[in-house]
């Protein structure tokens, strides 16, 4: 008899899962298993609590989600509480597991957490499975990635290189070890009540919008249902609303969504509207979740020193202009817009975050360490990979020599807000 705990991490889903489905190679007991790190509720060294409000209870929901999918295929969630390094080690010597199956998550705190429980005398087996192109596909090797984006694309569409197929579900799972039965009420993490804000574009507290794997695979298929991919080029940069772009972050970071299962819809939406701009540049913002991924494996903490992967002088930081951005109080309309929309929903446009982080690191100025800590703390769907490449990229300390970016809010808001409706929508006085 051999028991296998899958240690759900950022892949809560049972569709196309290959960390899933090498754990049920061979297991005849299978514990799923979800670790709520306490440190995730404790303040960081900008004073933010990691898992804010708004992540709190997408999480919450989506692992509500994920615990009836694995009922329906006959086991269950166990949610418990604690460091992995320290949980899990008790947890496979309670139950007997030869080993423990899970994603391999490319950034430093994923990685050293693996370590420990391997040092701690644990098998440990991870599987890489959240991006569209799977290592051994790549036309190169991860250590000979692309330093720039815009190579790494040309090169993966030069080689013809696509993502391989999505796997089917599970038709079941083995038991649970008699040592964890499936408790009979369903676990629960810790949900603070929603956000309802009318002004949401990804209102979350409505069950269209919730987190977990059914919500996502419905999203998917509505959205694919209308004219909104073909438009996608054209609306992404949209501010309000909920149709201005595709919106699969919060699920696609949670892992609720697979990206094959993405790419696989929208090859059949090509296969019977046609390939259109829109298609195509939904293509090509997933391949840039992937490049950060794999930039990730390729310099790993590097990505986490000040200077980055140059050489810039660490940046100044005014700590309380910083707290008057994270607020909302800067006295730059446009900046103090999106702020308050981020703070309020949890959700943020890609034009916005990309206007005020500018804002934070190039005008306050303010560390853009605290300004990634915040995003951490605040998006719902947050990504420590994406999340750690913007900042960089924006700060002129990631791959791309151009150096640093900065917007100017008064052009931004002529090009994007015209009419001052969004900052109208946001005003301190909404």
């Amino acid at each position: 008899m051999t028991t296998v705990i899958y240690w759900f991490r950022s892949d809560c889903r049972v569709h196309d899962h290959p960390g899933l489905q090498a754990a049920l190679r061979d297991a005849t007991r299978l514990l799923p298993v979800f670790v709520d790190d306490p440190r995730q509720q404790q303040p960081d060294r900008w004073g933010f609590a990691p898992r804010g409000r708004h992540r709190q209870v997408f999480l919450a929901d989506t692992l509500a989600d994920l615990d009836a999918s694995l009922r329906r295929l006959g086991n269950g969630l166990e949610i418990v509480t604690g460091t992995p390094e320290t949980v899990l080690p008790a947890l496979a010597r309670a139950c007997g597991a030869s080993r423990i199956v899970c994603e391999d998550i490319p950034c430093p705190q994923e990685q050293d957490a693996v370590r420990a429980i391997r040092a701690a005398g644990i098998t440990v087996q991870t599987i890489w499975h959240a991006t569209l192109i799977a290592p051994p596909q790549l036309p190169f090797a991860v250590a000979d990635l692309p330093g720039v984006f815009t190579r790494f694309r040309v090169r993966i569409e030069e080689a013809g290189v696509l993502p391989l197929q999505p796997l089917p579900e599970p038709v079941s799972l083995p038991p649970r070890p008699a040592a964890c039965p499936v408790p009979d009420v369903p676990p629960r993490l810790a949900r603070p009540e929603p956000a309802h804000d009318p002004r949401s574009a990804f209102p979350y507290a409505e069950p269209a919008w919730q987190g977990g794997e059914q919500a996502a695979l419905r999203h998917l298929h509505a959205y694919f249902s209308d004219d909104r991919a073909p438009t996608y080029k054209a609306t992404r940069n949209g501010l309000t609303g909920t149709s201005y772009s595709s919106k699969w972050s919060p699920w696609l970071a949670t892992g609720a969504l697979s990206p094959r299962r993405v790419f696989a819809a929208l090859r059949d939406h090509e296969a019977e509207a046609g390939v259109s701009d829109g298609s195509y540049w939904l293509w090509f913002e997933l391949l840039w979740r992937d490049y950060f991924r794999f930039l990730h494996a390729r310099h790993g903490s590097r990505l986490y020193r000040v200077e980055g992967l140059g050489q810039l002088p660490p940046p100044r930081h005014d700590a309380r202009r910083f707290a008057d951005w994270c607020a909302g109080r800067s006295g730059q309309a446009f900046v103090d817009a999106g702020m308050r929309d981020l703070a309020a929903t949890g959700f943020l446009s890609n034009r916005m975050r990309q206007m005020v982080a500018s804002w934070l690191i190039h005008d306050v100025p303010g560390d853009w360490r605290a300004g990634a800590a915040w995003f951490e703390s605040q998006l719902m769907d947050y990504d420590p990979c994406s999340n750690q490449g913007n900042w960089l990229y924006l700060a002129g300390r990631g791959t791309d020599p151009r150096g640093v970016r900065r917007f100017c809010p008064r052009r931004q808001a002529e090009q994007y807000d015209p009419d001052g409706a969004y900052r109208r929508v946001w005003s301190a006085r909404a």
